[in-house]
């Protein structure tokens, strides 16, 4: 399988080409993405009409020409609106656009040419479908004059990429192969637009450990339900569909509850869960500011894993009316304006299960700034809530280069025990970010299991032993990496400076010998062949 996902990663991310010399690989991200998305919706159909239709095996062309044939088919309406959550018109399918590309549609005698507003009225007819689809191609901006000077070079310019994706299969092949190519478009896209890429992807090395994590010691044969507050692309959450066998939970039974405040990067979200095959029904995304407005509602759901990497030390209102808030009051203080990180951490905190686990990315700082965060810290280790602190190698992110640590959050922990993993400093060095191995992820989650100490990498502390350091979480405190210099023989230092001088004065006293040996006829230069010679021989003495 991964030979496939390879495969069809390679031939996905060479289609950008035609869009790599026009705009950087922030924008035209949304492009690639966003065709890809819909040649994948006009494929589906297009396919299952051929099944309807008696022709399981058809070619995509074969297909089309079947629906443009039947398209006033009443019944086929019906079935296809009864099976899918959107329509295209034959018209607005990918593979006519092809046809227009390749000058093989003729209207009145006429051979009809691409033109931008084809593809424009492809996406609203996909968007009109419902609420689930609605606005879903508004960053694709076809008319962007990035694409082209012209309405012609526009159209020029899109029908490349879609010339490049046309003999693409992205349907006949399994959602995990399609889902992890397109998670591998969005690395790559992570990987180029570096700082920008922070509120959309998190590495898939540490989405696969945060997942993991929130599964150690929990049995969910019946299905799960998880949830991400500041989601992005949605990475997260779906790898709980990745490893979901690894763990005898059944992927069909996971339930996903997201939310992301930035309409594109959501948008994106929704794309990926369909894309790896996730059920309608089982995804519940939201875009919404996850601090402002709690959701989803308390009565709705709570959850069995919370997994989270938020934007770092965000700003937010924190406003006083926040402390009426059942996700802050119990803690009587709120955390700063100027560092939202406790906010996320409790925000996820209020909506975990009692038997569930929480597993969110921050900065360092939170295991030691004072002020409020101290109080909600010492709250959160006074119930036994955090479980533990994992430091992680400096520069992972794309949108920072600072280490960073996860806390692992349980409710119905029986001791105030944390268990505390230095990680830092295992990881193989890449030419812009560093990654985990998976050697490196499989030490953590077995050191974490465990909770046993591990010299230099880690410690279970009690808690009286995070009292007297007044709850301040530092890794350093708690896990001594300091290795110390090998031990220096001093005899074997005296005898080599014994020997070592030995040498100099050996050499000292050939080099007075054949200063001796030389002769010249001027007495300046003599003069000072004898300067030297003494001043050797006072050395020597």
């Amino acid at each position: 399988m991964k030979e496939k996902t390879k495969e069809l990663s390679s031939a996905l991310y060479s289609a950008a080409d035609a869009l790599r010399s026009k705009m950087d690989a922030n924008e035209y991200k949304d492009y690639l993405l966003g065709i890809v998305f819909y040649k994948y919706l006009s494929d589906k159909l297009l396919y299952y009409v051929g099944e309807l239709l008696g022709n399981p095996d058809s070619t995509l062309e074969e297909a089309f020409n079947l629906y443009k044939e039947n398209a006033e088919d009443q019944d086929l309406q019906d079935e296809l609106k009864a099976t899918f959550s959107y329509s295209i018109e034959p018209q607005h399918t990918y593979t006519y656009l092809i046809k227009e590309i390749d000058h093989k549609i003729t209207e009145d005698g006429k051979v009809k040419t691409f033109q931008i507003s084809d593809l424009a009225d492809a996406f609203k007819d996909i968007e009109s479908t419902g609420s689930e689809f609605d606005g879903l191609f508004d960053d694709v901006d076809l008319y962007s004059r990035r694409l082209g000077s012209t309405p012609q070079k526009q159209a020029d310019t899109i029908s490349s990429v879609l010339s490049a994706l046309s003999n693409v299969e992205i349907v006949k092949t399994s959602s995990d192969v399609l889902g992890d190519a397109y998670e591998y478009l969005i690395g790559q896209f992570a990987s180029e637009t570096g700082k920008k890429a922070g509120e959309f992807y998190t590495p898939q090395q540490v989405s696969e450990l945060l997942t993991r994590l929130t599964l150690v010691n929990r049995h969910y044969p019946e299905g799960m339900t998880v949830y991400d507050p500041a989601m992005g692309s949605g990475s997260l959450l779906l790898n709980f569909k990745k490893y979901a066998k690894k763990y005898n939970i059944k992927p069909e039974e996971i339930i996903y509850y997201g939310q992301e405040i930035n309409l594109s990067t959501f948008n994106l979200a929704k794309m990926n869960m369909i894309l790896h095959g996730v059920d309608a029904n089982n995804q519940h995304l939201r875009n919404g500011d996850t601090l402002d407005e709690d959701w989803p509602p308390i009565q709705e759901t709570m959850f069995d894993s919370v997994v989270m990497n938020p934007p770092y030390s965000y700003h937010w209102s924190a406003n006083k009316g926040f402390l009426e808030d059942p996700r802050f009051s119990k803690f009587g203080v709120l955390p700063p304006k100027s560092k939202a990180d406790y906010a996320f951490l409790l925000h996820g905190l209020y909506h975990l299960k009692n038997s569930g686990t929480m597993a969110i990315v921050l900065p360092h700082g939170v295991l030691f700034r004072g002020g409020s965060e101290g109080k909600i810290r010492q709250k959160l280790l006074d119930s036994g809530i955090i479980d533990a602190v994992i430091g992680l190698p400096a520069n992972l992110f794309y949108n920072t280069s600072i280490p960073t640590c996860i806390l692992v959050l349980k409710k119905d922990k029986q001791d105030r025990d944390v268990m505390f993993i230095d990680a830092s400093k295992e990881f193989e060095k890449g030419k812009n970010q560093n990654k985990l191995k998976e050697e490196n992820i499989t030490k953590i989650l077995d050191t974490y299991k465990k909770r046993e100490d591990v010299k230099r990498y880690a410690h279970l502390a009690k808690f009286d032993e995070i009292n007297k350091n007044d709850f301040n979480l530092n890794i350093p405190r708690y896990v001594d990496t300091f290795v110390p210099e090998p031990p220096v023989d001093l005899k074997k230092v005296s005898a080599d400076l014994r020997k070592t001088d030995d040498e100099i004065q050996k050499n000292q006293t050939e080099l007075v010998k054949m200063l001796k040996d030389l002769t010249s006829d001027d007495p300046k230069i003599m003069d000072g062949l004898n300067d030297i010679i003494k001043n050797l021989q006072e050395e020597l003495k």
